[in-house]
């Protein structure tokens, strides 16, 4: 290999989700071991992988999603290497424990076919936003990979009693067991949020963690109905 693109050969697999880079998800695929990721994604594969746009199961689990339109998903199975991106932005990777995430659609770029989720509205929030936020619950024992539009913080609520406030826009992921409100301030309008004038916050408290990309470019966020 030409010895300046040397440092960019892929590394020895190690997980079945791994970084290369902080913008591509590597994949070791596994005949049996399917994975759901976004409609797109796919930047380059080795070995045999096959694709199958938005599957019957995917439409029947995900016919409330936000678009109207059903999940952007694909179905991708067989055995080699798959990388996926999108459109450069970081990439995080979770492995589930038995535990569970609730995660923004826009920020969702694969996970393990296996993993139990749904669509799901949050609570607490309808009266702020028509008809409330939609989110995807993932849990399970699995691998998930989550975007984020540079590098994310995650915040650990801590359990006590103080809030932790999150812009929507920059939301990304947060631990489903966390409690949620919704709250504005007009005081803080020009400090929080890029929208309407008004600033709108979202409350998280209890145990577990929150994740927070520095964009705030509402044009590639899931958004509200109403």
């Amino acid at each position: 290999m030409n010895q300046p693109l040397a440092g960019f050969a892929p590394a020895p697999v190690t997980a079945r989700m791994e970084n290369h880079g902080n913008h591509m998800l590597k994949v070791a695929m596994q005949t049996g071991n399917d994975l759901l990721a976004r409609v797109g994604s796919m930047v380059a594969y080795e070995g045999f992988v096959q694709y199958e746009p938005n599957p019957p199961a995917v439409r029947q689990i995900a016919r409330d999603w936000i678009t109207g339109e059903g999940a952007p998903l694909m179905k991708c199975s067989g055995d080699g290497l798959l990388y996926l991106a999108d459109y450069g932005a970081n990439v995080v990777v979770i492995n589930l424990n038995g535990d569970a995430i609730s995660v923004n659609a826009t920020n969702l770029l694969a996970f393990d076919a296996h993993l139990t989720w749904g669509v799901e509205r949050v609570k607490g929030l309808a009266k702020f936003a028509g008809q409330g936020l939609w989110n995807t619950k993932i849990s399970g024992q699995g691998w998930v990979a989550l975007t984020s539009r540079g590098k994310p913080i995650v915040v650990d609520c801590g359990g006590g009693e103080d809030e932790t406030y999150v812009d929507p826009d920059a939301l990304v992921a947060w631990s489903p067991n966390l409690k949620v409100k919704g709250k504005r301030s007009f005081k803080a309008q020009s400090l929080i949020g890029r929208g309407s004038g008004e600033a709108f916050q979202m409350a998280f408290s209890g145990q577990g963690i929150v994740v927070v990309q520095p964009s705030e470019d509402s044009t590639d966020r899931l958004r509200f109905r109403g």
